[in-house]
């Protein structure tokens, strides 16, 4: 069995079916892990979004920014960006079934030493703990107040965790940190305003993977999300966008 970790495919399903091919993919005996933000950008978000879903256990996605703006527009929670390309997918006579079967998307993986997660986890978090808070969002996520959640998903605050947060602040805290985060500052926070290069940042803004005493080092982090940084493999980490 071999397992292939794939970055943001952001609706280009041509490259994936290349890709899969060069690799010789068998989805009765390998698997494929996606690190979000399966559509927008790309020509063929439907594309995407049907190849993934019927892999079935064959392939691990966790959510994205992108897969969770899909939700929010699908639902008339948010209006689509000038830049969007879901059109194919809010027209589609599966839409339904396809915002149904994204929204109960984890959004994060754990298994043996390796993390799947889009964007990144604060430095404060150990895995277990990671785990756990993800899990508080996924049960709203996938529970019957689902559209009320993402009605309240938007925004930057707040930037600090912190364990007494309740609420759609926690959720929202934790949506960020999993889906959005590039960079913090030195004392924790979230910078989610800063999309450059690493090389680009200020002395006070820190790549979360490198922060000190990040607790979520004990295992090896496959992610992406930060497409300026390009593909960037290291022991402890594996960024693919």
């Amino acid at each position: 069995m071999a397992l292939y970790a794939i970055g943001d495919l952001q609706g280009c399903l041509a490259p994936l079916e290349r890709l899969v091919e060069a690799l010789a993919f068998d989805p009765a005996r390998d698997r494929l892990w996606f690190v979000g933000d399966m559509v927008n950008r790309g020509p063929d978000s439907l594309g995407c979004l049907r190849f993934v879903k019927s892999l079935g256990n064959s392939a691990v996605t966790v959510l994205g920014n992108h897969d969770l703006h899909l939700l929010c527009v699908a639902e008339g929670i948010e209006k689509a960006r000038p830049r969007d390309t879901l059109g194919d997918v809010l027209a589609a006579p599966d839409r339904d079934e396809l915002v149904d079967w994204l929204r109960r998307r984890p959004l994060m993986h754990v298994e043996g030493a390796y993390v799947l997660v889009h964007a990144g986890l604060l430095p404060e978090w150990p895995v277990p703990k990671a785990r756990a808070l993800a899990g508080e969002v996924e049960v709203v996520l996938q529970g019957t107040g689902w559209r009320r959640f993402l009605s309240h998903l938007y925004g930057n605050r707040p930037e600090r965790w912190d364990d007494g947060l309740e609420g759609d602040d926690r959720l929202r805290a934790i949506v960020n940190a999993m889906t959005r985060l590039r960079v913090c500052t030195r004392e924790g926070a979230m910078d989610l305003s800063f999309k450059g290069e690493p090389g680009e940042r200020h002395a006070h803004r820190i790549p979360w993977f490198e922060m000190p005493d990040r607790q979520s080092a004990t295992h090896t982090i496959v992610c992406g999300h930060w497409s300026a940084m390009g593909l960037r493999v290291t022991p402890k980490l594996l960024a693919l966008d």
